[in-house]
């Protein structure tokens, strides 16, 4: 019986998962391309075998991956405008922690895995995101009575977008940022004027 390096054999299989899972990441960042399982086990120091043990084949492995990058971004985005101290503000924090997951390559994997992941998995998972992604937004845009809430924070998602683009082109966060602030500053502002009329 191998040796386990945790309290219980649970910890230590959900331990030796998530060290699979950040040398998968590493190792797609690093190539752009799938790890394969030989990589994967020479990475993490395994045994080849050994990862089967955790994934079954490597679409498993892709899929695990989807699951676990996409709602950590969306439960960062979330937290930082729970975080914020007024609704409007929580627009501009949407903003913010989005580009700054960028700047931090976290986009760089979602779309490595987007690109070569399989597609039903990935599909399922970029959509999952991007409506886990919305839905504080939405509301927060509903809480300021915006008019078509869903439809502004496709737009306030575009701006974010472009911004990114312009991270990805090698822009500075403090100059994506300092665009996207410019864009959305005024519309918050109104609503924050609006929300200290009331």
């Amino acid at each position: 019986m191998p040796r386990i390096s945790a309290p219980t054999v649970a910890e230590h299989r959900a331990a030796q998962q998530r060290a699979l899972l950040d040398a998968a990441r590493a190792l797609l960042a690093e190539t752009g391309r799938p790890p394969t399982f030989a990589a994967l086990a020479e990475r993490a120091g395994l045994a080849r075998p050994s990862i089967y043990q955790y994934f079954r084949s490597a679409d498993d492995l892709l899929h695990a991956m989807v699951e676990d990058v996409f709602p950590r971004w969306a439960g960062t985005v979330a937290q930082a405008m729970a975080d914020a101290d007024d609704d409007a503000g929580r627009v501009l924090a949407y903003a913010r922690t989005n580009l700054q997951l960028v700047a931090e390559g976290e986009h760089a994997l979602a779309t490595a895995l987007a690109a070569v992941g399989p597609a039903p998995a990935v599909a399922e998972g970029m959509r999952a995101m991007h409506d886990e992604l919305l839905r504080p937004l939405v509301d927060t845009l509903r809480a300021l009575d915006v008019p078509h809430p869903d439809r502004t924070a496709e737009l306030v998602n575009a701006v974010v977008n472009t911004a990114a683009t312009m991270l990805e082109t090698g822009a500075p966060l403090d100059e994506a940022w300092a665009s996207t602030e410019a864009l959305l500053g005024p519309f918050v502002a109104r609503h924050r004027t609006a929300d200290a009329a009331v």
